[in-house]
């Protein structure tokens, strides 16, 4: 069984990571892109039976900054 935790800077967070990749992708002619922000996508290999809530609790305890940081869980399997 496998979780997808997706983690991302809350909206208003000041996301340096993502303005320098738009800065460097406008550097480099793609001048289009407005806005980036950038996060981080964790793949857990679970065993058999271990629940949606026990990966949640692992988002909250040390996964996702809850402060900072908002996070969406994926279970597939």
């Amino acid at each position: 069984m496998r979780a997808t935790v997706t983690v991302m800077l809350k909206d208003g967070v000041l996301d340096p990571q993502g303005e320098a990749v738009r800065h460097a992708l406008g550097a480099l002619g793609f001048g289009g892109v407005e806005g980036v922000r950038q996060g981080k996508l964790i793949e857990l290999d679970l065993a058999q039976g271990t629940t949606e809530a026990e990966v949640t609790e692992m988002c909250e305890k040390l996964l996702a900054n809850t402060v900072i940081e908002s996070y969406r869980v994926e279970i597939d399997g």
